[in-house]
């Protein structure tokens, strides 16, 4: 070869390479040790990472090699980190057992090394045990190249994280030990005598009578909004008391980027007398949405851009369940900050409905169970293990064909209130908390042992309903109990800022159901009928390529934010396929159903999971293989039914 041609050779070369060349290299060093941590007043041991209580943030900007030394420090235990949300090889996403990654051993290293191809707001987590919930998780945001905005409606001369968190004086481990102990050890929130006369003034005795019946007879509470309690909530890792504070001068535009890091909870976010413009959804930009509150899942991320224009707002996110806030500040910095912590006044609690269970019931007088299954709800506790999953399936089928019109309405000692909680009925709600487990609990052994796979949870809509005639509580899962007049940001309202590209809004060519489900009684939840280690356990296999619809079913009483890693779904919320937002996770209320369209363009071994860890914890969790496979070893295809899938509950 002339020196002529080799040199043009190697400019080609250099101009080809530049892009990944030139790229800045960006590189973090973090230390995950155990340390000593107060944050209520009472020293425990927690995980820290570079000798500190969160991990910190880390920030890159599109284009940039990631590289990250993690260094595991604990003496006994294995770790590794989840970079939520992010494209990345498989190697590198870091959960065990998947694409060859085995976790970090005690006094080892391992160096994440990966190019940055996106922006906007994500975190890490680790993806070992319970250690995300012991302390392991940060925030990391990714700014587009030069830190230039995506659009010109987002530039914003301030940018704070905003990260959400729960934090448990008691391990991870015990509180899982606590769970499979017994479902019901932290459900300290149970109605009360007080709430059973509420509704008899409120609907009447034969429809109190006839709701209650239903309920008992299912063994389930109304109550059941999560899975433990006990939590202090925290922003960027502060108690409501520190209150963290983001500083701002007049005239300026703040950008808020909500992070749900929490282990268990689902937040209702707001700050009173301030307007909120969502333009960011799981880190993807999104056309702007003024809302006035959003709820936020667990996993979830939203930014939002505000504009203040009084001295201080509190930023408010409130717990699902009404046990707390995690609370945080905006304040004018050219104005002393002599404002005081207000802890808000709780939201009324909502209780579930027969439609939260997957049953479209107008009216529960009209409700047959005469065909529901209840052989194992009698049984107690210690015996009815054995009935596991195996039990025959409740027939649904004649719900709205029930009449109870015939019962004795008159005889209120039939309705069976053994298990409800009495005690506590006159005690204030801050004090509610002291009395943990020595109340009576209601038996909600069977809560998900209900079969409900034939039932149709397509046509569920979002709206919840309202009981404004009780101030104490509200009816439904999806009731956050917003003021009249105010706007809260619904899945239905999300649109991706620029039109999808073909790839991303072609027609699904297969559809995979993924059933959500489990048994209360063994504190096991389950995808498919299966636990993740379960031996007879299939992963789920698609084509490199393959265009797919994910419909997520839930059969069970619970919320689950149902996490996809390695690559962004398009959620089915009504908008036009082009216009479908990018979500990494999907909130799939209970009850409900919930689908998105995937195009497997990234190849390797991606966990899908409930991110409420206990319940991935508990076996809620899948993997789901992209590679290049032979046609004809495929899965058999599922008829796509419709192009917009199941409508959304409101959330």
């Amino acid at each position: 070869m002339s020196s002529k041609l080799y040199a043009g050779v190697v400019a080609s070369l250099s101009l080809l390479f530049a892009p990944y060349t030139m790229a800045a290299i960006k590189e973090y060093h973090l230390n995950i040790n155990e340390g000593m941590v107060n944050v209520t007043g009472k020293p425990v041991k927690r995980i820290t990472v570079n000798g500190k209580f969160i991990a910190p943030l880390l920030e890159f900007e599109e284009g940039d090699e990631a590289v990250i030394h993690v260094h595991n420090q604990l003496k006994n235990q294995d770790t590794s980190l989840h970079w939520h949300g992010l494209l990345l090889p498989g190697l590198m996403d870091g959960v065990p057992g998947f694409n060859g990654f085995q976790g970090i051993k005690p006094n080892g290293s391992f160096e994440y090394r990966f190019k940055v191809r996106q922006n906007g707001t994500y975190w890490y987590h680790a993806h070992s045990k319970g250690q995300e919930q012991d302390g392991l998780y940060g925030a990391l945001v990714i700014y587009p190249k030069g830190k230039q905005p995506v659009a010109a409606h987002e530039k914003a001369e301030r940018d704070y994280v905003v990260m959400l968190s729960d934090f448990h004086e008691t391990e991870s481990d015990k509180i899982m030990a606590n769970l499979k102990k017994s479902a019901e050890y932290y459900q300290n929130h149970r109605e009360t005598l007080g709430d059973v006369w509420k509704q008899v003034k409120t609907q009447g005795l034969k429809a109190t009578w006839q709701d209650r019946s239903a309920w008992n007879q299912m063994r389930m509470a109304k109550t059941d909004m999560g899975d433990v309690d006990g939590y202090t909530f925290l922003v960027n890792g502060q108690t409501p008391q520190q209150n963290w504070t983001g500083a701002f001068n007049a005239g300026e535009k703040v950008r808020l980027r909500f992070i749900n890091a929490s282990a268990m909870s689902f937040f209702d976010v707001r700050i009173p007398n301030l307007k909120m413009t969502v333009v960011s959804a799981d880190g993807q930009p999104v056309k702007p949405v003024p809302v006035d509150e959003f709820r936020i899942g667990t996993a979830e991320t939203y930014d939002v851009l505000v504009e203040p224009k009084q001295a201080h707002y509190q930023i408010e996110a409130e717990s699902i369940d009404r046990t707390g806030f995690a609370i945080g500040a905006l304040h004018n910095s050219m104005t002393p900050n002599t404002q005081k912590v207000q802890i808000p006044k709780a939201r009324p609690r909502a209780l579930l409905t027969m439609e939260d269970m997957g049953m479209d019931h107008g009216a529960h007088g009209q409700m047959n169970m005469g065909k529901m299954d209840h052989s194992q709800h009698q049984m107690p506790q210690d015996k009815a293990k054995a009935a596991a999953t195996s039990q025959p399936a409740m027939d649904h089928s004649a719900h709205a064909q029930m009449n109870m019109g015939k019962m004795d309405t008159g005889s209120d000692q039939q309705m069976n209130m053994a298990n409800m909680d009495h005690s506590q009925h006159q005690m204030p709600q801050d004090k509610m908390k002291t009395a943990t487990t020595s109340q009576p609990a209601m038996d909600h052994s069977a809560h998900a042992q209900m079969d409900m796979s034939n039932m149709d949870h397509s046509q569920h809509q979002s709206a919840a309903t309202t009981d404004t005639s009780n101030t104490d509580t509200v009816q439904g899962w999806a009731n956050a109990a917003i003021p009249a007049g105010h706007k809260a940001l619904s899945y239905a309202d999300l649109q991706s800022l620029k039109p999808q590209p073909e790839s991303y809004s072609r027609p699904a060519e297969r559809e995979v159901v993924i059933r959500l489900g489990g048994t209360m009684e063994r504190y096991i939840w389950t995808i498919d009928g299966k636990k993740f280690s379960d031996p007879d356990f299939k992963p789920l296999t698609v084509r490199y390529g393959e265009r797919i619809r994910l419909k997520f079913v839930n059969d069970s009483m619970m919320a689950h934010p149902m996490h996809l890693h390695g690559m962004f779904m398009q959620l089915e919320n009504g908008q036009a396929p082009q216009d479908m937002p990018n979500k990494h996770t999907l909130v799939v209320p209970p009850g409900k159903t919930v689908t998105a369209l995937l195009t497997a363009d990234e190849i390797g071994e991606w966990a899908i999971h409930c991110h409420l860890l206990y319940h991935m914890s508990a076996g809620m969790m899948s993997k789901l293989i992209v590679a290049n496979v032979d046609d004809s070893k495929a899965a058999p295809t599922t008829p796509v039914q419709s192009s917009q899938g199941a409508s959304h509950a409101h959330h």
